[in-house]
């Protein structure tokens, strides 16, 4: 579930390492699947080990801990993943320690209750081979009006599914793109290329205005409570949700309507159909 804002909140709750001299990295024995982890553990341990962490970084929805030796360990949450400083909710999820000195905590650690994220060590180029310009799309967070607009206008695609496509913008998922949706007053079956430039500023206006106060709270804490902050906080965005996951109950903006929920690639998808009528 991590999308931009949970990520984002990751990134910031990693800031204490920075100036941390890495002085150990273990791979926790738990009963469950391991997740991937690029390059093998004993190679990633002797490249890492000894060096300072200079930045914490964010790419999408992955997190970047900068290394003096150019490197970077990126950690990837998918589903249930989160990067930590703290004591995780569970332990026998824990599946990645990184030992600290120096810094203003002790450790950081990668946490994954189902297992599917990744956390690999990347050197410059290959993040630029996997990350770059070419493989995504602007940070949904600060991407322009104009960038927005022209990158999104000529798709011929429903608008929910297309805001999904990270080589488009990146950084929003399945529950924001509801949101922003909503917020914008445009059903999410609309194909792209059909909508006006007036439109798209709205939409381009409501994607920036939801990002940022989802960042200011701190993400959305869902109800398996599988989403915590670095510090294993909730986050309190899931208070300000008008549409996702709220099937059956009244529209809370136009109190007229309940919530419906249709599928679009894989995926449920929430409105409002008088709010967003198309």
């Amino acid at each position: 579930m991590p999308e931009l804002p949970e990520v984002e909140t990751m990134r910031r709750g990693l800031l204490p390492t920075i100036g941390g001299i890495i002085t150990a990295v273990v791979e926790p024995d738990i009963p469950y699947r391991p997740i991937k982890i690029d390059p093998s553990i004993l190679v990633f341990r002797k490249r890492v080990l000894g060096s300072t962490i200079i930045s914490v970084d964010r790419i999408a929805k992955r997190v970047l801990v900068k290394l003096s030796t150019g490197d970077s360990i990126v950690m990837q949450p998918k589903m249930a993943g989160i990067a930590m400083v703290s004591i995780p909710p569970s332990e026998q999820h824990t599946r990645m320690v990184f030992d600290l000195s120096g810094a203003a905590v002790s450790q950081f650690l990668y946490w994954d209750r189902r297992g599917l994220g990744t956390v690999s060590l990347w050197t410059e180029a290959q993040i630029e081979e996997y990350l770059g310009p070419d493989k995504l799309g602007p940070d949904a967070s600060i991407v322009d009006q104009k960038t927005f607009a022209e990158r999104f206008g000529s798709i011929d695609r429903e608008i929910k599914v297309a805001m999904l496509d990270q080589r488009v913008v990146c950084g929003i998922g399945n529950l924001y793109a509801a949101e922003i949706l909503h917020a914008a007053k445009v059903h999410p079956t609309s194909r792209c290329k059909d909508l006006t430039r007036s439109k798209w500023n709205t939409i381009h206006r409501e994607t920036i205005r939801i990002l940022c106060e989802a960042i200011e709270k701190e993400g959305s804490t869902l109800s398996d409570g599988t989403y915590r902050n670095a510090i294993n906080g909730e986050g309190s965005y899931q208070n300000q949700h008008l549409v996702y996951d709220r099937e059956d109950q009244r529209c809370q903006t136009c109190k007229k309507v309940v919530i419906q929920r249709i599928v679009q690639a894989q995926r449920s998808t929430f409105f409002c159909p008088n709010c967003q009528g198309d």
